[in-house]
């Protein structure tokens, strides 16, 4: 099976993502046996730059020798539109959701975006959905499967605080909350996690210790090394960062985003915020302090090990094939 993969969220030296899930997705994929090829690019929410990426691909590809095609995030499957092969895309919540602005609203690019997406769903072969509540976002009555992100289970696994901390150089004696998100995008909210943690400080020796270009493979060295995940984000589908932090026994303060409450609620140690409020979100991550323990989080997600989610896609890959192109 040879699949060409279009990403604008592919890891390089001069774009590090701290989340680089297709990345991770594509070695498993060849693990399994799928032939891939990536075209990656970045859109950058200029329209130009998606033409040049739709002319560049078809320069730099002969299309017609891959099987089909497989565009992660809603609106980089505008540049598979006129290639005649099924079309598989996966939604990641951003695309669905919009784009927040500097002032915390929705921008009008973000509705634009939005309908973009929701074109390319109703063109689509195949839908892969990261998360059930994204459906509703979704045109009605389109089929989809509902398939996560998954977890490097060798890479992401507990290890002693104390050894993470050595590695890192992070002080031994203070507590220390994670806020692993880029935070110059608006749509994170670092503010609602530094107004928390200068809370806190009232009774804790506390810090906020951010990441967001670190190399994947040092990220859970901050998880073990930290003794709280907090998630302060605006909207998000399936917040790779939380699947991780549970993967190493993190406890996670969270505000309601996406499918962050079912996947935490019930795990003993977590917090679900009832809203966002800097008091709030404090009070949650006090709770957490206080008892300074780990948690059982690895139990709740032995099932999105990435080598039971890659069988998922091929899976959907097979759907896709077997469909043909028949691109409404």
């Amino acid at each position: 099976m040879r699949v060409l993969i279009i990403t604008s969220e592919w890891s390089t030296h001069e774009h590090p993502a701290y989340d680089p899930f297709v990345v991770q997705q594509v070695e498993y994929l060849r693990r399994a046996g799928v032939e891939v090829e990536i075209f990656a690019f970045r859109g950058e929410k200029n329209p130009i730059n998606y033409l040049r990426a739709w002319l560049k691909l078809r320069s730099l590809h002969d299309i017609e020798r891959f099987n089909l095609i497989h565009a992660h995030f809603g609106q980089n499957g505008l540049l598979a539109l006129r290639a005649r092969l099924p079309l598989v895309v996966t939604f990641h919540g951003s695309e669905l959701h919009g784009i927040v602005g500097s002032n915390g609203r929705y921008t009008m690019r973000g509705a634009i975006l939005r309908l973009l997406s929701r074109y390319v769903a109703r063109q689509a072969t195949e839908i892969i959905m990261v998360s059930e509540h994204l459906t509703n976002y979704l045109p009605s009555r389109l089929p989809f499967q509902v398939i996560p992100c998954g977890v490097d289970f060798e890479l992401f696994r507990p290890m002693p605080q104390l050894e993470a901390r050595k590695q890192l150089g992070l002080p031994s004696g203070k507590l220390l909350v994670l806020f692993a998100a880029y935070s110059c995008r608006p749509v994170k909210r670092r503010y609602l996690a530094q107004e928390a943690v200068t809370l806190l400080k009232k009774e804790f020796d506390v810090d906020l210790v951010e990441i967001f270009d670190v190399p994947h493979k040092v990220v859970p060295l901050y998880m073990n090394a930290c003794d709280a995940l907090v998630i302060t984000s605006k909207h998000k589908g399936s917040p790779t960062a939380v699947k991780e932090a549970l993967a190493c026994n993190l406890p996670i303060v969270s505000v309601k985003i996406g499918d962050v409450p079912q996947r935490i609620q019930e795990v003993d140690g977590c917090v679900v915020c009832d809203d966002d409020a800097p008091t709030t979100i404090a009070q949650g991550l006090a709770q957490v302090l206080r008892s300074r323990q780990r948690i059982c989080g690895r139990n709740f997600i032995a099932n999105l090990d990435e080598r039971l989610n890659v069988q998922a896609i091929i899976k959907v890959y097979q759907t896709a094939l077997a469909k043909g192109w028949n691109r409404r």
